[in-house]
């Protein structure tokens, strides 16, 4: 009889601030709700008329598709099994998306607890003591040493009249997304870097192997010049010049070999390996193949796509969730209680109604005067919130004009190798015309080998232009946010899917016009 009574008067707390609950949560939030900002109506990247492709080099014309889809694996279209391999790997291991991952995780946990402040806190507290009152005064002459059980359960819960909670959470949500945001920028960076890195190496290796040759032709011509000097045809400043120009070949080799040990350094760290804990394969040049046909999105879709962009918004709306926290915190906050519990002499008998004790009430805090602390704390939230709506317009502008610049850069890599491969053909047509005027007694083998050094030279500034007319390929693809959004259905390692490309989890909702 006694456990049912004690349980009818704890439903009929819990039940009754179950109801105000019920009550409050759909009352008002003060402070701005978040409306995202809207996209800008601009078309294009460039002023004038919008790029529709390249010149051809090589019989290679790239186009630029606008409005296309990003493909989300767009490495793979550089077709190099060596490439997806090395970036599938660099998605497992690196550490950097790893620890972004893990914050990501964090800052979900902490929304999931910041969603605990809408329940009712309920404690089982108990306690025993040994006590022992005056016989004088509370007139008792016998002995008044006894024991002292007590349990007791209580049962609080915060009214969220002025929306301070929901504030809060919303300001939880928005730090998730911004950490999720974090991941994605952390992986198309990584990505990136991973095709940039691999280019970069190619490229070192190919100009190393010219330059090697150049050398070589170098060293022919001096030995020449040597026995002609000794026959007295020639002068010895010639022998000179040819020696001095053999040096700065020759130094420019080992800085080459740096540059290319660095990117074998990078390339290992990036996909989560000690620089010499085993030898990464060999790509070349020629194992890539350039893609030709570039999609190029709106730039209203970009602002919904990149990574950096949709930072800053949630930034954006953390900010705009404080003012909120700010404004709620200068109204009076509300806190219903209930206790029940019972106690007695004897443990025994603690469940006895004799021992039974209950309480509910309410209380709230109101802040009179605080010396202004409240009014500019709100006021120090809403200049954040004008500050982040700052950065993100500079994000926008900083991304559109990344995208512009990789778009020109595109064009003029095509028309600066365009050029320079007409001039390497023309070059090695006029070795084969010195070859044949040398086995006809009409040249010397001396100009034969300086056109094979001006051959040399010529090709070495066209894999430099071919190096960066990939890398920058690549570059637009991460200019315009990699595609993380169509990643739906594609194969990776199950962890990294399931936190990278959850796209339930990255969905967006607009909001109501804030207004302050």
């Amino acid at each position: 009889m006694y456990e049912h009574f004690f349980h009818v008067k704890a439903k009929c707390i819990v039940g009754g601030l179950w109801v105000v609950w019920l009550l409050t949560a759909t009352g008002c939030a003060v402070g701005p709700d978040f409306v995202r900002p809207q996209p800008p109506e601009t078309d294009r990247y460039i002023p004038g008329k919008q790029l529709q492709e390249t010149v051809s080099v090589d019989d290679q014309i790239q186009y630029f598709e606008h409005g296309a889809e990003i493909a989300a694996d767009w490495w793979q279209l550089f077709k190099s099994p060596k490439l997806d391999a090395l970036v599938k790997e660099a998605i497992t291991n690196n550490s950097t998306l790893q620890a972004a991952q893990a914050a990501l995780q964090q800052s979900q946990d902490n929304l999931r607890a910041g969603y605990g402040t809408f329940y009712p806190q309920i404690d089982l507290t108990g306690g025993v003591s040994r006590q022992k009152f005056s016989t004088a005064r509370f007139g008792i002459p016998a002995s008044a040493v006894f024991n002292l059980y007590t349990l007791s359960a209580t049962v609080s819960y915060t009214l969220d009249v002025f929306g301070g909670q929901r504030r809060t959470v919303e300001s939880l949500s928005a730090k998730r997304d911004m950490q999720r945001y974090t991941v994605l920028a952390t992986y198309l960076t990584l990505i990136g870097n991973i095709v940039n890195t691999v280019i970069a190496r190619a490229g070192y290796e190919a100009q190393i192997q010219t330059t090697q040759q150049l050398i070589e032709s170098q060293q022919a011509q001096i030995k020449l010049t040597e026995f002609q000097l000794q026959a007295g045809i020639i002068t010895y400043e010639s022998l000179v010049n040819l020696r001095t120009q053999l040096e700065v070949l020759e130094a420019s080799l080992p800085l080459l070999k740096q540059k290319y040990s660095q990117a074998e350094h990078l390339l290992a760290t990036l996909i989560g390996q000690l620089p010499g804990e085993r030898e990464l394969p060999r790509i070349d040049l020629a194992d890539l193949s350039l893609p030709t046909n570039l999609p190029l999105t709106l730039p209203s879709s970009l602002v919904r796509q990149r990574p950096d962009i949709l930072l800053a918004e949630a930034q954006l709306h953390e900010n705009s969730a404080n003012i909120g926290i700010a404004t709620a915190a200068m109204f009076p906050s509300f806190t219903l209680s209930g206790t029940y519990g019972q106690n007695n002499r004897n443990l025994l008998d603690i469940f006895l109604s004799s021992g039974n004790f209950w309480s509910i009430g309410t209380n709230f805090v109101a802040p009179l005067f605080r010396g202004g602390i409240l009014w500019f704390q709100r006021k120090a939230a809403i200049d954040a919130y004008e500050q982040s709506r700052a950065q993100y317009r500079q994000t926008i502008l900083d991304a559109l004009g990344q995208v512009a610049d990789v778009l020109l850069a595109l064009k003029y890599d095509a028309e600066a190798l365009q050029h320079q491969s007409q001039e390497l053909n023309l070059v090695e047509e006029r070795i084969q015309l010195m070859q044949t005027n040398y086995q006809a007694g009409l040249v010397n083998y001396q100009q034969v080998l300086i056109t094979q050094s001006q051959y040399f030279q010529s090709k070495l500034n066209y894999l430099q232009t071919l190096a960066l007319r990939f890398q920058d390929t690549a570059a637009l693809f991460v200019a315009l946010g990699g595609g993380w959004w169509n990643f739906e259905g594609k194969k990776l390692s199950s962890r990294d899917s399931e936190i990278l490309f959850d796209v339930q989890l990255l969905e967006e909702t607009d909001k109501v016009k804030m207004e302050y």
